[in-house]
């Protein structure tokens, strides 16, 4: 192993002691974050379960953003604190079972020791952060505008990209609905481990429009393993058939099996628009960043590049078929991290064109103190996104109603329209 994918081979040993310090009790204690929504609590789950199965089971959960007193008089103050109520009455039976505890939704953002300290300081809000002002309004269009332009532009494939959590299945979903309404045959697949879109459309039909997939990526590992071996065992011997086993082994193999797939879901935009809800780290990027040495090892491994391999870059480069929405919250954390994503992906030689700022309480007409504050600490995000770092930025509303289904996405993008 050589080049980009050399420091892969040499992690097993480093992967291997890491979880026996994280599956030892008098070491380590995990602290698993969600916030109040049922989306939130649902992937909690998943990871909590999935953990336990590798032996790390000390575990507790922190619920942030425990909104604990509202302006009745106030709609969307009064649907935020129900959309909390509702998620935490269906609180997971297996998350009942860890020590769970709270943190409250404040109007400023916690970075800076200040702010930290205010965070133990019962009904306080600091005075810089006590509402929006009248001339405080930045005008952005709505997620139905990038649809619009993903449908008169002619584009072929769209990815979402973003940190966790920020709702990149729930944007990429939004999108993949909204080309279908405009008449538009839709496959929407997704890269990412943590994403479930079968929860996000629910059990309901779907239009023969639109197809829907995963890359999974143990499936996918064992799909190249079998390949690559059914194809050496015709030429090797069994002492190179056991050298080539051990290699397969390797935490590589992982990353080459998913950059494969990824190819193959992107190479269906010949016969439809493929929408792509990625991971928020790991293989896309790396995928992207270090094509020609993945290319060198698909050689050397199956004595073949495919087509959607050879293809892929130059189209994910091509402007013209290639659309990348980078997906956001108007916080710190968020908005920087995604500044990160963006300049990794122009050294790979890909602009993204859209930035979707999601679930902004700053969109919305809300005048409960809380919530207009924390709206209010919006806008310096708001503003870098749009002047700074976007070349075309669209805005969703925090709405009551969270998006699973696709009648509640058609609902959603029609009111955004």
């Amino acid at each position: 192993m050589s080049g980009a994918l050399s420091g892969l081979a040499g992690k097993q040993d480093l992967y291997g002691r890491s979880v026996d310090v994280l599956s030892d009790k008098e070491q380590t204690t995990l602290v698993m974050v969600a916030r109040p929504e049922a989306s939130s609590l649902y992937e909690a789950e998943r990871s909590s379960g999935e953990l336990k199965e590798i032996g790390i089971s000390n575990q507790l959960l922190l619920v942030n953003g425990i909104f604990t007193s509202h302006d009745q008089r106030d709609k969307v103050s009064s649907a935020f604190v129900s959309r909390q109520k509702e998620a935490l009455r269906h609180f997971p039976e297996t998350l009942k079972q860890l020590p769970v505890f709270s943190v409250p939704f404040v109007s400023y953002p916690l970075t800076g020791v200040e702010n930290l300290r205010h965070l133990f300081k019962k009904n306080v809000l600091l005075a810089t952060h006590e509402g929006k002002g009248e001339n405080d309004e930045v005008s952005l269009p709505s997620l139905d505008a990038s649809i619009r332009a993903f449908s008169s532009g002619g584009k072929r494939v769209i990815l979402t990209m973003g940190k966790g959590g920020v709702g990149k299945t729930t944007v990429a979903s939004s999108i993949a609905v909204g080309l279908v309404e405009k008449g538009h045959r839709v496959h929407l697949t997704t890269t990412d481990p943590a994403a479930h879109l079968e929860y996000t459309f629910g059990s309901a039909t779907l239009p023969g429009e639109l197809s829907i997939s995963s890359i999974d990526p143990k499936r996918e590992v064992e799909a190249y393993k079998e390949k690559v071996l059914t194809k050496a065992c015709l030429h090797l011997d069994e002492a190179g058939m056991d050298y080539l086993r051990e290699d397969l082994a390797s935490p590589c193999t992982e990353e080459i099996a998913v950059f494969q797939a990824f190819a193959e879901e992107v190479d269906k935009c010949e016969e439809e628009i493929v929408v792509i809800d990625t991971a928020p780290t790991g293989h896309t990027l790396l995928l992207l960043d270090s094509a020609e040495e993945y290319h060198k090892e698909l050689s050397r491994s199956t004595g073949e590049v495919p087509q959607s391999v050879q293809r892929l870059l130059p189209r994910l480069r091509n402007p013209e078929e290639t659309s990348v929405v980078i997906v956001t919250l108007a916080e710190t954390t968020p908005v920087l991290e995604a500044g990160r994503l963006q300049t990794d992906l122009q050294r790979a030689g890909i602009k993204p064109d859209w930035w979707v700022i999601n679930q902004s309480l700053y969109a919305t007409p809300t005048t409960d103190p809380v919530l207009s504050g924390k709206a209010r600490t919006e806008k310096e995000w708001v503003e870098k996104v749009k002047n700074e770092l976007a070349e075309q930025t669209a805005v969703i509303p925090w709405i009551s109603e969270e998006r699973i289904g696709y009648e509640a996405m058609k609902r959603f993008i029609s009111m955004d329209g």
